[in-house]
Formats: structure tokens, C-alpha cells, sequence
């Protein structure tokens, strides 16, 4: 509980930054579009989108973007390191802290680190009636990735192109391979007793400007992946193919509202009760761009079936700073 009560503390500062270097006189249409297009055409600095994903990438909360974050301006060697956190309630006592932070040298590279702290809520307890075994009450999720992006948008004089970015994520799971063992392999047994493995998503991304004013920014991707629950319940032995995506349409030049839907496998033996089958995870999302440097994100979830409970109530806040 103590990173917990460090890292809301350090979101509360985050969250005070001063509002230095605001948007004022940026009409909506053209700030979204400088935001979007993620081209090195300028020296001056866009709005701090996308935001950073739970994980470590540039996306939203769950989901990601084919837009890479802050890449190198006009006139800089390399780009500017941002960093973030947040605080996200499953209910139950499930919590999950994320602290992230990604490094874009060039333009079309993005190197991210996600670190994410989950308190396995109710589930130690009830293991612990049902067979007298004490498991540990949380596990450590390390999430270390690169992304590249193959297209640019409109690249090639082609107004109809998507963003398009390849990524690759090495996850470590610090915790799980405890708990496997003080359960004498049951999560083996299950087919979800690994502690790593790497997922690899391609993800599309394309900005449409048909409404004035009031730009909406579509980003799909496809995930292969062996963890399940992002892997904080651990890594099966079988690869799984999941589509995930989100829409965000700008209600103003600082202001976006955004749903995102990711798909969860469930590649492994459910013990009901105890470890149900995952649930496809769906959020509300509304970010607040508070200058260029700074984002405040809320968000509102159903994460279906996680673990032991039924967690249709998320709720979590997150905030990301760029240099």
C-alpha cells in the first residue's frame, strides 16, 4: 500500500502543474489536426496526444493509438521523454496503479516502459477459507515495449491512409510465479502458470474531420497475445488473436470523449468461483488536454468477470506530462 499512497500523492502533484503555454487562440479544427497527424513540421509543440495506456504506449486507457508520442519537433535531435500515472478501482478491493513513461528518439519510433501495480482484492481471502493456503495479496506487471510506426497518415499524398504502427511488448509478471507455487502448481494445471511473455499488436489510426469543429480520431488493432488479464492473472502456454479499438470525437479543442473496447482470452481452465473467465473490458473515457505539456483523464469501465468477482463499476483516473 505504500507505492499506492506514493503514487497518488505524485499524480496530486502531477495534477497541479501550472497552466503555462495554453492553447489560447487555436481554433478546434486546426488543434486536433496538429495533434493528430503526429508530422515534425513545426517547432512550436501540439497538444500532449495521445495519452498513455495503462500498459506503457501512446493510446488511451486500455487501448492504443497508431500515433506515436511526442516525437522530435522541428529543430530538436531527438524527441522528449513523457511520463505518467494513475489510479484505477476495479472494485472488490481490486486496485491497479499504473506508472508509465515512453521516449520517442525519432519520429517514427516509440520506446515505452509500463510498470503496474494490482492488489488481487477479495481472492486471497477466499483461497485462503477454501484451502488454508495464504497466497500474497498482490502481483507487479512489467511491461517493457517498442513501437514503430510503418505509415505515416496521408504518407504518400493519400488523404484515405491510416496511421499504421507495429509494436512489440516483453511483460514480466512479478508475483504470479509465488502464488503458482504456494498453490502447488494450480495455475499450471489451469494452463496459466507463466510469468512472461511478449505480445505483439498492429494498430490503424485515422483522424476524420467531416463534422466541423469537431474532429473523431478511430483507432483499431489487432493483439497476439498469451496474457491473460493483460497478463496480471499470468501467461498461458497458447498464443490468442483479439481485436481491440476506441473512438474519441473532440468536444472542444481541449476536451475529448472516448469508448474503447478491448477483447480478453480466456486460454485457460476456469476454476468457478475462484478464477472465472475473463470479460472484454469497456470504458467511458473523457480527457482534458490542460496545456501542452499536461492531460487529465477520468474513466468509467466494465471489465466483465476478473478473477474471482464481477467488475462492472471501474473507475480510474490518469494524467501524463510531456517535456
Amino acid at each position: 500500500m505504500k507505492l499506492s499512497k506514493f503514487l497518488g500523492v505524485g499524480l496530486s502533484a502531477l495534477s497541479l502543474v501550472t497552466y503555462q503555454t495554453a492553447f489560447a487562440g487555436t481554433d478546434d479544427s486546426d488543434q486536433s489536426k496538429t495533434v493528430a497527424t503526429n508530422a515534425v513540421v513545426a517547432s512550436d509543440k501540439g497538444a500532449p496526444l495521445p495519452l498513455h495506456d495503462v500498459e506503457g504506449n501512446g493510446g488511451v486507457l486500455v487501448t492504443q493509438s497508431a500515433y506515436i508520442v511526442n516525437p522530435p519537433r522541428e529543430g530538436q535531435p531527438v524527441g522528449l521523454p513523457a511520463i505518467g500515472t494513475g489510479f484505477i478501482s476495479l472494485g472488490h478491493g481490486q486496485i491497479l496503479v499504473p506508472t508509465t513513461a515512453t521516449w520517442s528518439p525519432i519520429a517514427r519510433v516509440e520506446l515505452g516502459y509500463g510498470f503496474d501495480y494490482f492488489n488481487l482484492g477479495t481472492l486471497p481471502g477466499l483461497v485462503n477459507q477454501a484451502t488454508g493456503v495464504r497466497i500474497q495479496q498482490q502481483v507487479y506487471l512489467n511491461n517493457f515495449n517498442a513501437r514503430f510506426q510503418l505509415i505515416k497518415e496521408n504518407e504518400f499524398g493519400q488523404n484515405w491512409l491510416p496511421a499504421v504502427t507495429f509494436g512489440v511488448a516483453y511483460k514480466y509478471n512479478s508475483g504470479i510465479s509465488t502464488i503458482n507455487h504456494d498453490l502447488g502448481n494450480l495455475l499450471s494445471k489451469i494452463g496459466d502458470g507463466g510469468n512472461q511473455g511478449v505480445d505483439f499488436t498492429l494498430y490503424g489510426t485515422k483522424l476524420l474531420t467531416f463534422i466541423p469543429n469537431h474532429p473523431i480520431l478511430l483507432d483499431a488493432g489487432i493483439r497476439e497475445t498469451r496474457g491473460q488479464e493483460l497478463g496480471l492473472l499470468g501467461f498461458s502456454s497458447k498464443y490468442t488473436a483479439l481485436f481491440e479499438g476506441n473512438a474519441g470525437i473532440f468536444l472542444t479543442n481541449w476536451l475529448i470523449l472516448a469508448g474503447e473496447f478491448r477483447a480478453q482470452p480466456n486460454a485457460y481452465t476456469a476454476i468457478p468461483g475462484v478464477i472465472n473467465r475473463s470479460g472484454n473490458w469497456e470504458t467511458v473515457d473523457l480527457a482534458w488536454i490542460v496545456n501542452k505539456h499536461l492531460t487529465i483523464a477520468a474513466g468509467y469501465g466494465y471489465f466483465g468477470t476478473v478473477l474471482n468477482t464481477l467488475d462492472n463499476g471501474v473507475f480510474g483516473v490518469t494524467a501524463k506530462y510531456e517535456f
